[in-house]
This record gives C-alpha cells, structure tokens and sequence, in this order.
C-alpha cells in the first residue's frame, strides 16, 4: 500500500499526517500546491505513476465559501478539475480515492438528518463545484469514497473554532447566527474514520456521511467554545441569519445522517462537545 494525501497543509491533511505517521509510517506522500499542482494533469498522473500510488485521500479543496462566489474559476477548478485529474491518474494506475466533500451540497430545507441518498441541491459556488466534482470522480472512477462533511475545525489553519476564540478574547460581546443547525466535525475524527476505511478488509464504494455525533447551531456552538476555553468576558448574543448577511447562501438545516458509515465499517463516532474540549486542549498546549 502506497498511499497519497493531497491538501496536506489544511485542517484534514494536518490530521492525516497524526494518524498515518503514527499508524503506519513511511507508507503516505503528502502534498499539497507546493510540492504538486492538481491542475497540472500530466503532473499529477506522473508522480501516482512514478509513485507507485495505490490509494489517494484527496483533501485538497477550494473552501473560502463567501469567496468562491467572485472567484468562481478557481473556486471550479480546484473542486472539480483537480479531482478529475487525481480521477484519471488513479484510472490509469488502479489506484483507489477517498475524495472530501461537503453538506453544501444540500439546500438546507429538510427537517431530518440528510442520507447520502437524499436529493442535492446546492446553493452557493462552493456547494454546486463540490457536487460537481462528485459527479465527475463517480464517472471518472466509481470506485471511488465520498465523504460529505460538515463544519470542520481542528488546532490547524483558520476555522470557527480559532476564530471564536480569538474574538472572545477581543471584544465584549459577539453576535453569532443562531438559526442555521448542523453538526461540527473535529478533523482528527474524521482522519481515524479515514485511516478505519483504508486499513479495512472491504472497500464499499459510494457516497458517505460523517460528522461528530449531536447537532447544535453556531450560536450553540460558539456558547459551548467559550465555556470550554473559559472565555467569560465576552457577551455572546444569537441573531437571526438575515442579520448577518453574507455573499454565499448556507443551509439552515445541514444535519447528516451517519448511519451508512457506522455500519459499513463499524464506527462509533464521539459527541461534537467531547471532541472540541480535546481539540481545544491541543490548542491550549500549543500556546
């Protein structure tokens, strides 16, 4: 097994590198734009060949979703083009894809957990480029793993997490949506659930959901992380989604449903509020 971790400067990839240098070392490349550049398809193909790649965890992506919506072409060619040329090489060498996507890719009207079966129907840039790059892998190699995530934060670059608390320690007071529902996802938990697939017996291809166990708002969220970072000085007061305007539209309801992935290799996923006090743990240490 040679595997490779593309995005490996992000959140995921970071979390990546714990779990499989720890795991199984000396078996992962990583890269990320520096070392290859997913738009460059003889590039790409090249280094899984001369690499002897058997497996590829892209989590490479295009994520600045406000962003995307003026920066269309990049925003579309890292989210779809990148993943049909990480598709083609790994066609061409019978490699396998772990490919990271995302709950943009619903519209956020259900009033029920989302199946990997329920129908899309992106609303932003970000949202309809990540389907798309879905359905380009699904035709390319429909060997492949999906796996549609939610609210994604780990001790690693910029997130919600390191903002809030950043803020909390800023200001007095803070306004945070509290009508947009979903779950959060600590990416150290999903990196074990990738190594989990790729070390299993099985390979299921298909759509996947996961995130942390448990569903709260981003003001519930934002609450929970200055309890836990024990930020008292800060007010955090909830607001309606059509107080705080932004460029692209984001589901109110992006709750997934994770029973597919539990059963088909055997998961037990943690409760969102356990994983954050151990990722704002790491955090504290690290300051």
């Amino acid at each position: 097994m040679k595997i490779l971790v593309t995005g490996a400067n992000g959140q995921l990839g970071n979390e990546m590198k714990n779990v499989l240098e720890k795991e199984c070392p000396g078996i992962t490349l990583y890269t990320d734009i520096q070392e290859l550049d997913l738009l460059d398809a003889q590039a790409v193909e090249l280094f899984v060949l001369k690499n002897e790649i058997t497996h590829i965890v892209n989590c490479a992506a295009y994520t600045a979703v406000d962003r995307a919506e003026e920066d269309k072409a990049l925003c579309a060619a890292v989210n779809i083009d990148a993943v049909k040329n990480l598709a083609n090489a790994a066609d061409a060498v019978g490699a396998k894809i772990i490919h990271i996507s995302t709950d943009y890719v619903f519209d956020g009207t259900a009033h029920r957990p989302y199946k990997e079966s329920d129908k899309v129907n992106p609303m932003s840039q970000y949202g309809t480029t990540k389907r798309t790059g879905e359905t380009a892998l699904i035709a390319l190699a429909p060997e492949s793993i999906i796996i549609r995530t939610s609210w994604l934060y780990s001790p690693y670059g910029n997130n919600f997490v390191k903002t809030m608390i950043r803020l909390g320690k800023e200001r007095s007071q803070l306004k945070v949506v509290c009508d947009q529902v979903g779950t959060p996802t600590y990416a150290k938990d999903l990196a074990k659930a990738i190594y989990v697939i790729l070390m299993s017996h099985q390979w299921v291809e298909g759509i996947y959901h996961f995130s942390n166990e448990g569903a709260c708002s981003w003001y519930d969220f934002t609450k929970s992380i200055h309890r836990i970072a024990g930020i008292k000085t800060c007010e955090v007061l909830p607001i309606p989604t059509e107080d705080y305007p932004t460029a692209a539209t984001r589901p109110a309801y992006s709750i997934l449903n994770k029973s597919k992935i539990k059963a088909t290799y055997g998961l037990e996923i943690p409760y969102w509020e356990e994983s954050l006090q151990e990722c704002i743990n790491r955090l504290e240490i690290t300051e």
